[in-house]
């Protein structure tokens, strides 16, 4: 069976400076993990603090891209109501260059109704949000694979480009790897046939995770594309302990309870967390896992997760 790789996934909203992010980014590349992303949201959830405040996805990692040398980068995910997509393309491609080709693109329709409220951000109904979201993705991808020398053109009915440029190229070639997720039954998967590169079931169960990816190959076969073609991923909130007493620190910290956390989470010991991920992958063949770290002030959490569990997938 395939190796999982495993992935570093931070959620700065809930309260970190972009300071914390380096050294959790450094430990993430330090400790031989393949990737290092974050959430892409300005306000807090829940009873966090949130301080000092939110950071900018793109501008924490342009600047992730000049401090690390060899983990990928890039956000679970990106809102296409918090910027417009050629503003995105520009944004994105820049990182890329400046990462040597590093930036996984996550883009998603947007859903936080409070955050968009708090900072004036337009949060149109969920149908229009699609349309929004599905030009968006035909817009950005359309730019960075528009032959250099050529131009871009669009016109839909939320977005017009007239002879665009479409620079800057990003590094990979023909474009960064485009991530998708959500639960839709239909127009999610009909979007990750047409754009997506891998699909990501974000904090579900086996049985739901496995259901949505089987209605991606079927969108994908519906287009003649080999489902094989789209990455299966999953995100879950992580929390280990090398021993029971050290799991239930760990879980205390981040505000979970033990049985809730194990039930919900990769969480527990190092054999029970390695059990999990091996029954999770059989149910749902990811070959690639993002672990919610909550507590980015516990770096030995990350060495723990590197040391112990990684060598056993």
């Amino acid at each position: 069976m395939e190796t999982v790789d495993l992935r570093i996934f931070t959620e700065p909203q809930q309260g970190a400076s972009y300071d914390d992010l380096l050294r959790v980014a450094k430990a993430t590349e330090h400790n031989g993990f393949d990737a290092f992303f974050r959430s892409d949201h300005f306000l807090k959830m829940g009873s966090a603090s949130g301080l000092p405040g939110p950071t900018d996805a793109w501008v924490t990692l342009g600047a992730l891209a000049r401090e690390t040398s060899r983990i990928r980068l890039g956000t679970l995910v990106t809102a296409a109501t918090f910027r417009h997509p050629s503003v995105l393309a520009i944004s994105v491609a820049q990182v890329d260059q400046m990462s040597g080709g590093r930036v996984d693109f996550g883009l998603g329709s947007g859903w936080y109704d409070a955050e968009h409220q708090a900072y004036g951000i337009p949060m149109p109904e969920i149908k229009e949000r699609f349309d929004l979201y599905g030009e968006q993705l035909e817009i950005i991808t359309g730019l960075w694979e528009t032959p250099e020398g050529e131009t871009f053109s669009f016109d839909g009915k939320h977005y017009q480009l007239a002879d665009a440029p479409a620079l800057p190229k990003p590094a990979q070639s023909p474009r960064p790897p485009v991530i998708i997720g959500g639960g839709g039954k239909k127009r999610t998967p009909a979007l990750a046939a047409r754009f997506a590169d891998e699909f990501n079931a974000a904090f579900v169960d086996a049985a739901t995770a496995a259901t949505q990816f089987e209605r991606v190959d079927a969108a994908c076969r519906e287009i003649g594309r080999d489902p094989k073609a789209v990455i299966r991923s999953a995100a879950q909130v992580v929390a280990v302990g090398k021993d029971d007493a050290e799991f239930a620190r760990r879980a205390a910290a981040i505000g979970r309870e033990t049985d809730e956390v194990k039930q919900n989470g990769l969480a527990g010991t190092v054999d029970e967390v390695v059990d999990k991920i091996g029954r999770y992958r059989e149910a749902t063949g990811v070959t690639r896992l993002y672990l919610q770290v909550l507590d980015l002030s516990d770096l030995d959490h990350l060495e723990l997760i590197a040391s112990k569990v990684a060598p056993q997938l």
